[in-house]
């Protein structure tokens, strides 16, 4: 079918109000739009730098769990949490109270995505997958009574106090099986000849749009991105993540995807995701070198500090998973005194790698602020 004559779906009177019913998407999807092929090359180009970066950088698994610390943050943020990446990054007792439902947020999301990561190797990107990580994304959180790890059994909405004044509302609840078996049929159907980047882009809208749990649904549909990326080979580690360019534009988002369910502007939509892993790829592969560049001039620094080298490294590299540290920490990683561990803490001040961050004379936090810098401004 010609992307010109795609027709979104249908509103279905419900009682007292209009849900959207979705057209199925598992088919091959054609289009005459140059600018999509342009788009579609940089994209890809793009892609493949940023896919190259974690081929090249040693001890690569390292960096990623920064990755998706900040990914956790951003896509929560999207969804109202207030919590910043220096938060994320310590115990929750160290959080103020009225900040701790944010913080669990994001703590599941992180859960998530490595549960999520590891199971790829063992189950396809699938409904059954979709549903378990949601169950741990919404555990021992604000959306812990709108059943974790199961589809709705009843209608949702998005915008507004109730279905009266709802800005859109998704199909009801008796479609969502049947619209996330084909979405997962669409997935995994090789004989769609659409590439994958626009695959996933016309998968995330129509998940958006199918809007299966009654909460959590944009951070699980901007998380199945990165699953797919890395289930089907584009990537090999999950290092392209959107939620910062969306939040950076979330109004357009928005608004992209409401105008494929108005005016069946499927090709406006694979324009702004296209733009998105253009912009975040190459924001991606700035943030490689700028670790690249660190990492070399922390190796030669290291390599200063005698006798102490080795736990000096090792706590280097410690800090590119988790730059903010206590002396406890810092003691139990290197399995040393604590008196060792801050010692060895105090050298690392004493030459800028690190920075006491509190201010307080006891439960002291210090900082890899450089590295930090790196995620908190890319």
């Amino acid at each position: 079918m010609n992307i010109k004559n795609y027709q979104s779906g249908t509103y279905k009177q419900q009682y007292q109000y209009k849900s959207f019913s979705p057209a199925m998407i598992n088919q091959t999807i054609t289009w005459d739009d140059p600018q999509i092929n342009i788009m579609l090359e940089d994209a890809t180009r793009a892609l493949g730098e940023l896919n190259a970066f974690t081929m090249i950088v040693p001890n690569v698994d390292i960096f990623m769990q920064m990755h998706i610390a900040k990914e956790a943050n951003t896509s929560s943020k999207i969804e109202g949490t207030k919590t910043e990446m220096d938060e994320v990054l310590v115990a929750k007792e160290q959080i103020d109270p009225e900040r701790r439902d944010d913080w669990q947020e994001v703590q599941n999301y992180i859960q998530a995505m490595n549960y999520a990561l590891d199971e790829l190797e063992r189950l396809p990107l699938s409904s059954r997958l979709i549903k378990n990580i949601h169950a741990i994304l919404l555990d021992s959180a604000r959306g812990e009574t709108k059943q974790p790890g199961e589809f709705r059994i009843s209608q949702n909405w998005i915008g507004g106090a109730s279905l009266k004044t709802a800005y859109f509302i998704p199909p009801h609840h008796n479609e969502v099986s049947d619209l996330m078996s084909d979405l997962e049929k669409y997935l995994h159907n090789d004989e769609v000849q659409v590439p994958h980047l626009i695959k996933i882009a016309i998968a995330h809208y129509q998940f958006e749009t199918i809007h299966p749990f009654l909460d959590g649904n944009g951070r699980i549909g901007r998380l199945m991105i990165a699953l797919y990326l890395v289930s089907n080979g584009l990537l090999k580690k999950p290092s392209l993540y959107l939620s910062d360019y969306i939040e950076k534009n979330k109004d357009y988002y928005y608004e992209s995807l409401t105008r494929v369910r108005t005016q069946n502007d499927l090709a406006g939509w694979i324009k702004f995701f296209l733009e998105a892993v253009i912009a975040t790829a190459r924001s991606g592969v700035k943030t490689f070198e700028s670790i690249l560049s660190l990492k070399q001039e922390m190796d030669i620094v290291t390599q200063t500090f005698g006798r102490k080298a080795h736990n000096a490294s090792k706590l280097i590299e410690y800090l590119y998973q988790k730059p903010i540290v206590t002396i406890g920490e810092v003691a139990h990683t290197l399995d040393v005194t604590k008196t060792t561990a801050a010692n060895l803490v105090k050298d690392l001040e004493e030459k800028g790698i690190l920075t006491e961050a509190t201010g307080h004379q006891r439960n002291k936090h210090y900082v890899f602020k450089r590295y930090l810098d790196i995620y908190s401004q890319s």
